[in-house]
């Protein structure tokens, strides 16, 4: 393959102030957290802030990076999974989410039933200070590895 591409992509955990979770209802996949493309010329963390404000309305800090996921079925993707805190504005839905919440952490896995937003939430969940790695394949969906070399 001369020349790989990917989709970069930033997905993000964000908490207010009572620790409760910004959920996001997309049209297709149902409950999820904020993510999006980066765009060309953009950097992954201004990306973060854009795809966060543009889906939901709100301003965050960025944490820790917490778990990359290597995408290996078409359309192949990286998706770089942060860790943030809410630091303003109020929740606004937008045409690729119309409808935005807060839920606590019980609540909010109950919502998000697409598996692979799942299991991104539930490792995010489980962010202990280390990054993670996952590769999966979709159609089905499948989780190959997880930080272990193959």
């Amino acid at each position: 393959m001369d020349n790989p591409r990917h989709d970069i992509v930033v997905s993000c955990l964000v908490r207010d102030a009572t620790d409760q979770i910004l959920l996001i209802r997309h049209h297709k996949r149902g409950w999820e957290i904020p993510q999006g493309k980066v765009e060309e010329g953009e950097g992954i963390i201004a990306a973060l802030h854009r795809e966060v404000r543009e889906e939901t309305g709100v301003m965050i800090e960025p944490g820790p990076l917490a778990c990359v996921w290597s995408k290996l079925s078409p359309p192949t993707a990286l998706v770089f999974t942060f860790i943030a805190r809410h630091t303003g504005g109020a929740l606004q839905p937008s045409a690729e989410s119309p409808e935005v919440g807060w839920f606590p952490p019980v609540e909010a896995l109950a919502l998000v039933t697409h598996q692979v937003t799942r299991d991104r939430l539930l490792a995010l969940l489980g962010f202990a200070g280390t990054v993670t790695f996952r590769t999966y394949t979709t159609n089905p969906y499948q989780v190959h590895t997880t930080d272990r070399p193959e």
